[in-house]
């Protein structure tokens, strides 16, 4: 048992356990950091996660069960409930949650380890991702560490990547889906069409409407295009 998230982090990766009781409330890092580090860590992803807290909020609940928890137990509580449940999920842990694959290499251990969690975060924000200082304190870190880890296992910084991203899932909607320029540029974070279109213009020397004449995949619709009357 770890006495803050820092050390829950450390001793899952060194005693690999089968389930994970850990309060919310603690010292250095909270449980919700520690929860980030360990769903990015393939080496932790699949141990599931049971919290402990006191509080009765609903949205804290749901923002622990979308960074990986697999259910909460709220104090005071009874033993007899609390072993039930880790019955439960131990019999439901039999598999290895998989391992996302981001397209490039980056280190399973130390700063390494900050990064994937890092991006996991972003990817669900795009459209309004936090500021790096922010981002950092999230993952129980600051944002000089963190800052550190996406040079040397990106080689790029923060706000790079995030860019980088953006453009990227901007490539994938204009190809798949009959999303307007505007709707693909709020959806990714952008302030407008315009300031879209001359950022993915300077990335990758065509316009998004070229692109997506270009790079369209069979079967998606133009959404330039009225839909045809059904016979």
């Amino acid at each position: 048992m770890g006495f803050d998230g820092s050390q829950a982090y450390e001793r899952a990766l060194a005693i690999s356990p089968d389930l994970i009781l850990m309060d919310v409330r603690m010292p250095r890092m909270d449980g919700f950091a520690a929860c980030r580090l360990l769903a990015a860590d393939p080496r932790t992803s699949a141990i599931p996660v049971i919290f402990l807290t006191v509080a009765g909020d609903l949205d804290e609940r749901l923002n622990g069960l979308e960074i990986g928890a697999v259910d909460y137990v709220l104090k005071p509580f009874d033993a007899a409930e609390v072993l039930a449940r880790i019955r439960v999920h131990l019999t439901r842990a039999g598999g290895q949650r998989e391992v996302q694959d981001y397209g490039f290499a980056v280190d399973t251990t130390g700063n390494g380890v900050l990064v994937r969690a890092a991006i996991q975060h972003l990817s669900q924000r795009l459209n309004d991702p936090p500021t790096v200082e922010h981002l950092a304190r999230l993952l129980g870190t600051n944002e000089k560490r963190l800052s550190r880890a996406f040079r040397e296992n990106l080689g790029q910084t923060v706000f790079e990547y995030l860019r980088e991203e953006r453009l990227r899932v901007a490539q994938t909607l204009l190809s798949t889906t009959p999303l307007s320029i505007a709707s693909i540029a709020e959806e990714i974070g952008f302030s407008s069409a315009a300031n879209f279109a001359t950022a993915f213009r300077e990335r990758f020397e065509v316009t998004p409407s070229a692109y997506r004449d270009e790079h369209r995949i069979q079967g998606a619709a133009d959404p330039n295009q009225p839909a045809a009357d059904a016979d």
